[in-house]
């Protein structure tokens, strides 16, 4: 499509013109992702996002506010408390928080976003919400073009192919399981390791796990507490840490060591 473009182009007004063409939410070519997609947002005896603060100074260098998305409502929070807990989070980082619910136009909201954040909670509520407004091809557009981007939990959940490997109970039911594919795996948060001397005698995430392949060819990243996967482009890395435990379908599980690109 580049290519096409260019040999047509006679003068810079045309240049002008194939740049706007070339970039608009409406074309399928973007030029990047950035995004941190984390386990979770709070270490045990933690603040709220306090262990990502660093990596945050990086990714939201451009912005000076942030949208917040506080669909998830953990714990059954409401909007508002939860962003104000972002808000608070990321006081250090001397940064504007707003909330996506308190916009009429959510998605000229989203559109005009120089950076998101999506916070953890219940993945079903999350999804089914985005669905409800209409609002999850906006998101993914936006993502595409490079906004910056902080999912956490079931906010990082929302970044794979499918919600399918949440760990949430199903209390609401959302039109569908698809979620942004922003990357070309599923991820399995706040990932548990089994415990051999353990008298519990319910399923392991490594057994749901092998479920969902049962049924579904989607590789699962099962990311632990304290590590997040670095987006950039098309080049998805391990950070944090822990390592992370990798489940394709008909293949034996193996760790991916922090700093590694997954490569999937």
């Amino acid at each position: 499509m580049l290519i096409l473009i260019l040999l047509k182009i006679r003068n810079l007004n045309e240049l002008h013109q194939a740049e706007s063409l070339l970039f608009s939410k409406n074309t399928d070519f973007y030029p990047m992702k950035n995004l941190i997609l984390a386990s979770t947002s709070t270490l045990h005896q933690g603040q709220y996002l306090s262990y990502l603060l660093t990596a945050l100074e990086s990714l939201f260098a451009k912005a000076n506010s942030v949208l917040f998305i506080p669909f998830a409502r953990p714990g059954g929070i409401s909007h508002e408390a939860y962003t104000q807990l972002a808000r608070k989070g990321l006081t250090p980082l001397n940064k504007k928080v707003v909330g996506l619910h308190d916009f009429e136009d959510k998605v000229a909201a989203l559109e005009e976003a120089e950076a998101i954040i999506t916070g953890g909670g219940n993945t079903f509520v999350l999804v089914n919400t985005m669905y409800q407004y209409g609002i999850m091809e906006t998101l993914r557009q936006q993502l595409h073009q490079g906004t910056p981007y902080l999912g956490t939990s079931a906010g990082s959940n929302l970044a794979g192919l499918t919600m399918q490997t949440t760990n949430d109970m199903p209390i609401v039911y959302p039109p569908s399981f698809k979620t942004l594919g922003m990357v070309p795996f599923n991820i399995n948060a706040h990932y548990l390791d089994p415990q051999p001397n353990s008298t519990h005698m319910g399923e392991t995430r490594q057994t749901r796990i092998k479920e969902f392949h049962a049924f579904n060819a989607i590789p699962v990243v099962g990311l632990r507490e304290g590590s997040w996967i670095q987006v950039q482009e098309e080049q998805s890395k391990l950070m944090g840490p822990h390592s992370a435990r990798i489940f394709q379908r008909d293949q034996e599980a193996f760790e991916l060591a922090s700093g590694d690109l997954l490569l999937l």
